[in-house]
């Protein structure tokens, strides 16, 4: 963890705060770090050490965005990430101690947009930060307003709506499922690395590239009809993955998998 540097013009921006973030985490040293890292970096910022004061603090005031520890006394991250979910969509980076996959993919199912593990840069949080941000916001309504619906291999995506279909039953979309299925949509039949897609979709040009795996799992789960041999989201082997417009039956198809596409 990084001390937060003492210099000068590093004191919060000028004008109205960029957004209102909530930082639950039980660590004093560690919530200390990242608050003054947020605060100087032009955020409203309050904290909360438990679960309880977590969802308190989320109640009295709805954040922008949540940076949430998974391990926290009482209440761990992922149950406190349910209660806010089912209060309505809000953007959520977990902190964690623990880089299992298993961990990963349950903060997907809760809700949360992104991990971070700890050790980490301070730095390089406020910039996820600001990249789930500008990505929640560029889906305010109003963004999408003038883009027609995507229609491909059964599947339709409202962008102004926020809302997709497979074969015309919603499907239950995270944040950054969403946005992922978007990006497919919009280049059908091309293939993108996974830096590629983080460049795109997280608008990221450095990070943990297991992140988009895990994401185009989760996606795939949500939108194939086998996801254990997915047709519309393949993986290209040694190159990425692609979205497959011609709907393919399986034959002659090479059984997809979620191994690295490196």
């Amino acid at each position: 963890m990084e001390n937060i540097p003492d210099t000068p013009g590093s004191g919060t921006a000028p004008g109205a705060p960029r957004g209102h973030v909530l930082v639950v985490d039980d660590d004093p040293t560690v919530a200390e770090v990242v608050v003054g890292y947020l605060d100087r970096a032009g955020y409203d910022v309050r904290r909360a050490g438990d679960g309880p004061a977590a969802l308190e603090c989320f109640t009295a005031r709805r954040p922008d965005l949540v940076v949430l520890d998974l391990m926290l006394p009482g209440m761990d991250g992922f149950e406190v990430c349910r209660r806010m979910r089912a209060h309505g969509r809000v953007p959520v980076i977990m902190l964690t101690a623990r880089g299992d996959e298993d961990d990963r993919i349950l903060g997907l199912e809760t809700g949360a947009d992104d991990y971070v593990t700890k050790p980490f840069s301070p730095r390089e949080l406020v910039l996820r930060v600001d990249a789930v941000l500008r990505r929640g916001r560029g889906a305010a309504p109003g963004a999408d307003a003038a883009r027609p619906p995507l229609e491909c291999a059964g599947l339709r995506l409202d962008p102004a709506a926020r809302r997709a279909e497979r074969d015309g039953r919603e499907l239950a979309l995270t944040l950054r499922e969403f946005d992922l299925l978007t990006f497919f949509l919009r280049h059908p039949g091309r293939v993108f690395t996974r830096e590629e897609l983080m460049r795109e979709v997280w608008g990221w040009d450095f990070g943990d590239l297991s992140t988009v795996t895990v994401h185009v799992r989760r996606l795939r789960g949500k939108v194939e009809t086998d996801p254990a041999r997915p047709q519309l989201i393949q993986t290209v082997w040694g190159v990425g993955y692609r979205l497959d417009p011609a709907r393919p039956d399986g034959t002659g198809t090479v059984p997809t998998t979620d191994a690295d596409p490196s």
